[in-house]
């Protein structure tokens, strides 16, 4: 407790540094306001409003949990009696949860009669009552196992052993009577060792071998197999097997009445997304709906939701240019309607009130003179007629329907607009009342500003993109500042901030109070846009750093602090790749790169994501967007990371581009990180490396001796269910 509240009283001390005194950049002072602005060290000066209803029964009652700075509530809302008031008597609930929820119970594991168990890769049962065993396989053999996902490295680590335990991948019907699993076949597919340099209680590196297909190589399969429990009939589904382009498996959704289920499947480079169904008895296999693209169809927007009341299919899709809603039969397939059109973009189906025939949903780009991005909640006919805004405020909004549909939650902000949490009515969108309102106080008096929005001009000259600017607390209008970019490029989202909360603790707030202006864009090729605006990156991952080029020059000839000769840049992932990319393909623009668990060569890296946005077959552009064949380009600063056990990007794809750098004569810093998984994951040794990187070699000072980031980090509470 007396360091909590040292802490604390530290906190006041850092955010309250008078404006004025603070004129040096990259001081042990910056770095200890820097430090502040970490997520775990901002939740005593500032509670976020944000209010996740849990609807009771089907009444319109909820309660939430307010995490605030100094304690954390449970709060009773009554939506038609406009009450609200404390939930529980909140020390006799906590005493009471930190006994009942030592053991969190799936809705999968109640009113069950059996228990389904892997062993020696065979398949078995277990009634529960009686305890009787019914196998239910006997082939099952190594790499062709039954009701086994391909698993990650991350479990194997955990666990210490490459035999892990994992949950069966069955489903069972509603009625227990029957389960859908399959069997895996990854005995051709492509493998990488991974070498735990540091494992705990042994001194001897530990070795993994995990499946991980690259692109263009053999794609493990699974088997799709219906077995009836009570017979022990095995009944195949008439499909060829479901080709698997990472690790996981497929997964299936059972109708009610236990006869039929149904699955998605994709055609390799997702060419085409299938919506299937199939009879359980008989395992007979029909495709409902097929949607095609000429260069791809992207799983993260494309979904499709079966409404059994009505006999229909919804579903959304890119087809005509921009993601929308449409509805067809699920007996035939037959398209009943295109139910929104426009240039805008459907995002989420919130819900759908099959009896009145009305769809709930958000959409981003529809509102004029906001930025494009921002979500809104509306509803629509099943006619297409009707459509209606019930979001009005000029903010990125999120929504949770209550189950009669007559209320919703709405969390709203903007980067530069704090959160507000209000409840609302479905009907109009009028307010019931407000329930959080987001306090800023203590950041303002410190000099803290919201991050500023930017809009500039693609390389194109006329495609509009949308950015964020990050200022010091203590900026001063009559100094240059060096500019630090954040990046990513992954075509699967869009990444720039557009709520308050994401915004502040996204890491840019930090870096700026170094003594650098911080900045973000989505350039072309990434989502929430057009099709058209979504495709620029396909076969050209590499090709979308020219925009941020763009977009910051635009920004430095709007605003004279920012000093457009010293440009710096960093990003994980695909971030990782983005940024040694950009320092490589404009070495005269960018002068300093931390590059964290970068996929360098899409060769090197996972089949599903890189033969989905960079294209199939294997194209030659593969080599020639990688990062390896553009070593020799380098002139700046460039500090790689990478972590022994990364079980997304194999640190191989770092290794590479190390022995091209080598090979190219180019200096270049390292850090290969023991025991760390997929990004920084909150390292504080990583953070203030990065830090330290932009100070020496952007502003050209020495960084504080002997620096140590300290960051409150507690385990979330449990929540009660």
């Amino acid at each position: 407790m007396k360091i909590l509240r040292w802490r604390r009283v530290l906190l006041l001390v850092f955010l309250c540094v008078p404006v004025g005194r603070a004129s040096a950049q990259g001081t042990r002072e910056d770095y200890q306001r820097a430090e502040q602005f970490l997520a775990g060290n901002l939740r005593h000066s500032i509670y976020v409003a944000d209010v996740t209803p849990r609807w009771i029964a089907k009444k319109n009652r909820f309660w939430y949990r307010k995490q605030g700075t100094k304690a954390t509530e449970f709060i009773l809302v009554d939506a038609e009696q406009n009450t609200t008031g404390p939930a529980f008597d909140h020390a006799r609930l906590a005493e009471s949860l930190s006994k009942a929820l030592k053991r969190e119970v799936s809705a999968t594991e109640l009113n069950k009669e059996w228990v389904a168990y892997v062993k020696d890769h065979d398949l078995y049962v277990r009634d529960v009552s009686t305890g009787e065993v019914v196998r239910l396989t006997r082939d099952g053999e190594t790499s062709y196992d039954y009701a086994t996902e391909i698993p990650s490295l991350r479990p194997m680590v955990a666990q210490g052993t490459q035999e892990i335990r994992q949950r069966p991948a069955v489903f069972w019907s509603p009625d227990s009577s029957k389960l859908v699993t399959y069997r895996m076949d990854t005995r051709n597919a492509g493998r990488f060792s991974y070498l735990q340099f540091v494992p705990p209680n042994q001194l001897r590196p530990r070795e993994y071998t995990v499946v991980y297909p690259l692109p263009g190589e053999v794609l493990p399969k699974a088997e799709p197999i219906i077995f009836e429990i009570q017979s022990g009939k095995r009944i195949e589904v008439k499909t060829a097997p479901v080709e698997m382009q990472f690790q996981g498996g497929p997964g299936f959704d059972w109708y009610a009445e236990s006869k039929a289920f149904s699955y998605d499947a994709s055609e390799r480079g997702e060419k085409s997304i299938e919506l299937r169904e199939v009879d359980a008895g008989t395992g007979e296999q029909r495709i409902v709906l097929r949607e095609k693209g000429e260069k791809y169809v992207d799983p993260g927007e494309t979904h499709f939701r079966i409404l059994h009341e009505t006999g229909d299919v919804l579903w959304t899709s890119e087809r005509d240019g921009w993601n929308h809603l449409y509805l067809s039969s699920l007996k035939t397939g037959e398209l009943r309607g295109q139910l929104t059109q426009g240039p805008w973009v459907v995002r989420q189906i919130v819900d759908v009130d099959e009896k009145a025939r009305r769809i709930y949903f958000l959409a981003n780009g529809r509102e004029k003179d906001e930025d494009p991005y921002q979500t809104h909640l509306y509803v629509v006919g099943f006619d297409g007629k009707g459509l209606k805004l019930l979001t009005r405020e000029n903010a990125t909004h999120t929504v949770n329907v209550s189950p009669d549909r007559a209320y919703f939650v709405d969390n709203f902000s903007r980067p530069d607009l704090p959160a507000v949490s209000v409840l609302k009515r479905t009907k109009d969108g009028s307010q019931v009342r407000a329930l959080e309102q987001t306090d800023v106080s203590e950041l303002t008096k410190a000099g803290w500003k919201a991050p500023e929005p930017f809009r500039g001009k693609a390389k194109d000259g006329t495609t509009d993109l949308y950015g964020l600017i990050w200022k010091p607390s203590n900026f001063d209008l009559s100094k240059k500042y060096p500019i630090v970019e954040q990046v990513y490029t992954g075509p699967q989202g869009f990444f720039v901030p557009k709520t308050f909360g994401a915004a502040l603790r996204n890491g840019e707030q930090q870096i700026a109070e170094l003594g650098f202006i911080t900045v973000m864009v989505d350039g072309r090729g990434t989502t929430g846009r057009s099709r058209a605006f979504h495709e620029f990156s396909y076969h050209n991952l590499g090709g979308s750093f020219e925009d941020h080029v763009e977009v910051i020059k635009q920004m430095a000839a709007k605003f004279p602090y920012m000093d457009i000769d010293r440009v710096g840049i960093y990003g994980t992932s695909a971030g990782g790749y983005g940024s040694t990319h950009a320092i490589l393909q404009f070495p005269d623009f960018y002068k300093v790169c931390v590059s964290i668990s970068g996929d360098h060569d899409a060769r090197l890296d996972k089949a599903w994501w890189n033969e989905l946005y960079q294209g199939y077959p294997v194209g030659p552009d593969y080599a020639e967007q990688s990062n390896v064949t553009m070593a020799d380009r380098l002139k700046g600063h460039l500090l790689i990371e990478h972590g022994d056990i990364d079980d997304n990007v194999h640190v191989v794809e770092t290794m590479r581009l190390t022995d091209a750098l080598i090979k190219a004569n180019k200096n270049f810093d390292q850090l290969i990180v023991p025991n760390m998984y997929h990004g920084e994951g909150g390292n504080p040794y990583l953070i203030r490396r990065r830090w330290d990187y932009f100070v020496q070699h952007l502003l050209g000072v020495t960084p504080p001796p002997g620096f140590a980031i300290h960051e409150e980090r507690e385990a979330p509470p449990a929540r009660p269910r």
